[in-house]
């Protein structure tokens, strides 16, 4: 009995004989029959009854370096082939592309933008600060915030904000007049919507994160736990990594320095923003960080594979832990 293949793409499903050539073939309409399972594989079955070949489509593509399979793809590069199948396989790209977005690119634009309108509302407060110190510098002083700083200048008075600190009088800053003050307001109000854009932002994250990773949520935080999500690329990836790496994510830089230059080695990198590290003591926080880690590496896992909800168990564990 002659030998037989069976060879399905883009095109449809072919059967070639021992000379490699077509014997007999059913061809796909469009992308969409391609692309439905059930219908590739009915007409792969159809081939199958008629002419029982040898290697099918799975065989061959199982050793892509096989002569077999170097024998038979030369036909779709023929005249009569190659332009449809170019077609077709650009059409498998785009869709491709359409289903590889998902919520590990939002959550990491969101995150990108949130600290990009974090940097940009910093420094203009700074400049800010600087122009309305020639105005009134004892409130400029007072307060730490930026936000808070922008939000009472354009609130409130100057006399109201110097007794808001408790100065009678206003000692060192001049007296400017009110077309040299607006402009200093509307930098202000700029300002404000930035931080107003930002809690938007930041908003839509916890909502993203609530339901894509809500363990990793739980440990973590919203904007901690993304900018995890961030570093590993994706939650696919995060779920894959060791607790060891997790620990370290975002301290890249130190830990080259580290194997090229045999400098101390990083302990944590995006976790030191975490309260659990950040408010323990300098001699404690490798060791926090690790155990956060370790729960992390697990939240990860459970959200990747849609488990059950476990984060507050798991915070509630390091919570004991270290309280």
């Amino acid at each position: 009995m002659a030998t037989k293949y069976l060879f399905t793409n883009l095109l449809g499903s072919f059967v070639f004989d021992e000379q490699f050539k077509v014997v007999d073939s059913i061809k796909f309409s469009s992308f969409d029959e391609y692309n439905d399972s059930n219908k590739r594989q009915q007409t792969e079955q159809k081939l199958t009854s008629v002419h029982n070949p040898k290697f099918t489509t799975q065989q061959l593509l199982e050793k892509p370096n096989s002569k077999i399979l170097q024998q038979i793809l030369p036909y779709f590069k023929s005249k009569d082939n190659f332009s449809n199948f170019y077609s077709q396989n650009m059409a498998l790209t785009a869709s491709l592309i359409k289903q590889a977005v998902n919520e590990d690119d939002f959550i990491i634009q969101a995150i990108n933008n949130i600290e990009e309108i974090d940097k940009v509302a910093n420094t203009l407060s700074k400049r800010l600060r600087e122009w309305y110190e020639l105005y009134n510098p004892e409130f400029s002083r007072s307060i730490e915030s930026h936000e808070m700083f922008v939000e009472l200048i354009l609130s409130k008075t100057k006399q109201e904000l110097l007794k808001e600190i408790k100065h009678d009088e206003n000692l060192l800053g001049a007296d400017i007049k009110k077309q040299d003050l607006e402009p200093m307001l509307n930098l202000g109000r700029s300002i404000h919507e930035l931080y107003s854009l930002k809690q938007k932002h930041t908003e839509y994250l916890e909502n993203l994160m609530d339901t894509y990773c809500k363990n990793v949520k739980a440990i973590a935080g919203a904007l901690i736990g993304a900018k995890l999500l961030e570093h590993a690329k994706s939650l696919k990836h995060l779920a894959a990594l060791p607790s060891s790496t997790i620990q370290i994510l975002g301290a890249e830089k130190a830990l080259f320095r580290h194997i090229k230059t045999g400098a101390r080695s990083p302990k944590y990198g995006v976790l030191i923003s975490h309260p659990f590290v950040s408010r323990a003591k300098q001699k404690d926080r490798g060791k926090i960080a690790r155990a956060l880690a370790n729960k992390l590496a697990l939240a990860a896992k459970v959200d990747y594979y849609k488990g059950e909800f476990i984060g507050d168990k798991l915070r509630a564990e390091i919570d004991k832990k270290f309280s």
